[in-house]
């Protein structure tokens, strides 16, 4: 029975992959006492598969694809966030936490090489496995001429994806953080007396300077007509102005409650509009030319399940769904205007995707030189993570715009991610038995240890000296090791969305260049 399944799965590689695929899943969702490996199980059951099935093993090219599309998905949607934490305090604290905790890895691994009695070439490969870096790997193969670092990370790779986990199941428990997940945010309104608030006799312009930062002026009312609130209009007395805000900065004000305005569509209706004109993704709303025959006004942007004020300086995304203040015979002349597809939540640039992907590859085939070194490469993934980051800063540029609806962003990373996991799951299976018995448990026992002094590192010196918060221990974490499963994991215990950021912040700098050079050490001490 069992050598007919191996028969069978040896000669469908395909159907192996997707097998891996929805039994990881469904063994994912699985839950014992608040611990669910999620999409990491599918790393897992890639191992088994792969070791009952050797010849199963899909092409190298298939795992990388999935890791580039995840990577390029992360660095589009936070390369702004990147570039802005580089130049933060929090930062530069997080990239140094994550250096410390990676330094005393690599120190730990030198030592374990000398004690336990084997060549630093696998030691080499237990860092770069243990850390689940592909880019060290290669490096490591390089640098060394031998196939040794291969198989030391292919015994210590597995842990290194199930234990960051552990650990992070470990500390939550212990610490018992308060994750505050953020509820989604939703604008609400507010009518206000111009009398009562002493707007009387000031110009719009001018009463804007006299409400909160967070909070958008949307119509004034006079003698019952609602009318769009252009700067040079001046407020009269009896006048009522309706605003729009997040409901703490609202509660500031002394608002009337009243409805009038929002409640008489006679003149002035309210319209929801999708944005799916790409002339119009990555502009800014001060940009967007608004016909001058129409009373028209652009009031919020929701985006994903958050509503966002329509501030001038917000860029546009594909997607983005426009609340908008317009003559209610008017509405289709400017559903045209932004084109109003739902479809845009689905859709992007291929050509921008295409190109971004392949420069980045070819930026991780350069090499670099480093003192003391040698020559280092950033490798195909991590130069398309370094590219996307840029392109994700970027937004736009020229004709070709790089940002992607968060639909498509994340259906992008999830697939890329699962393919990765299922391929680099099945073809370790194999080798990680093989290798194991004997001096490999030497290497299997050491890359435990130069792990659970990374992830404690990070989460022990993080927590009582950095006093950095848990939410965003777990992605400065996840960074360090590297490999998305335990990101996914992070996001997963603390769906905050600051473990992606983190994440982000860390991975590209920390995660990958300071892992490729320290492993290409190993090789001259």
């Amino acid at each position: 029975m069992i050598e007919t399944m191996t028969n069978f799965l040896d000669s469908q590689p395909f159907i192996t992959l997707f097998l891996v695929i929805g039994i990881g899943y469904a063994i994912g969702k699985i839950n014992v006492g608040g611990f669910s490996l999620g999409i990491g199980a599918v790393l897992f059951v890639g191992l088994a598969f792969g070791a009952i099935a050797p010849n199963a093993t899909p092409p190298a090219l298939l795992g990388l694809m999935g890791l580039v599309l995840f990577l390029y998905g992360i660095g589009i949607q936070y390369g702004k966030h990147f570039f802005a934490g580089l130049a933060s305090s929090f930062g530069i604290k997080a990239n140094l936490l994550a250096a410390i905790a990676v330094l005393a890895g690599f120190g730990t691994a030198l030592l374990l090489s000398q004690t336990m009695h084997f060549s630093t070439d696998f030691a080499a490969g237990m860092f770069a496995g243990s850390l689940t870096s592909t880019a060290s790997l290669q490096a490591a193969i390089e640098a060394s001429g031998s196939n040794a670092p291969a198989v030391a990370y292919a015994i210590s790779y597995p842990f290194g994806v199930f234990g960051p986990m552990i650990f992070f199941y470990l500390a939550l428990r212990i610490f018992k953080p308060n994750i505050d997940v953020p509820a989604a945010k939703r604008l609400v309104t507010g009518e206000l007396g111009a009398k009562a608030c002493n707007f009387t006799g000031l110009t719009v312009g001018n009463m804007m300077h006299k409400l909160p930062d967070e909070v958008n002026l949307l119509a004034i009312r006079r003698n019952n007509v609602n009318l769009i609130p252009e700067n040079d209009l001046q407020i009269d007395a009896n006048d009522t102005i309706l605003i729009a805000g997040y409901p703490e900065n609202i509660a500031k004000l002394q608002t009337t409650h009243t409805g009038k305005v929002s409640e008489d569509r006679h003149n002035l209706d309210y319209e929801r509009v999708f944005v799916s004109k790409e002339q119009l993704i990555g502009r800014k709303l001060r940009d967007i030319s608004l016909p001058k025959d129409i009373s028209v006004e652009i009031i919020q942007v929701r985006r994903g399940d958050t509503d966002l004020l329509a501030k001038t300086d917000l860029e546009l995304e594909y997607g983005d769904q426009l609340g908008i203040l317009v003559e209610s015979s008017k509405k289709e002349q400017i559903r045209k205007l932004f084109g109003d597809s739902i479809n845009a939540e689905f859709q992007y640039s291929f050509v921008a995707m295409g190109l971004g992907i392949a420069v980045g590859a070819m930026i991780g085939l350069i090499p670099f030189p480093i003192p003391g070194v040698g020559e280092v490469k950033f490798g195909i993934a991590g130069g398309v993570l370094i590219m996307s980051l840029v392109l994700g800063y970027i937004g736009r540029l020229g004709p070709l715009n790089w940002s992607m609806p968060i639909v498509a962003n994340t259906l992008l990373r999830n697939f890329g991610l699962t393919l990765f996991l299922a391929s680099v799951g099945i073809s370790s299976g194999a080798p990680f038995v093989n290798n194991i018995a004997g001096a490999g448990m030497n290497i299997f026992i050491a890359g435990i240890v130069e792990l659970a002094v990374v992830v404690l590192a990070v989460i022990l010196l993080g927590h009582f000296i950095f006093k950095i918060k848990f939410d965003e221990l777990l992605g400065i974490a996840s960074g360090a090791t590297g490999n998305p499963a335990i990101l996914a994991y992070g996001n997963q215990l603390a769906p905050t969305g600051r473990p992606e950021i983190c994440y982000a912040m860390i991975f590209p700098g920390v995660g990958t260049i300071l892992k490729i050079i320290l492993v290409q050490f190993f090789t001259v001490i």
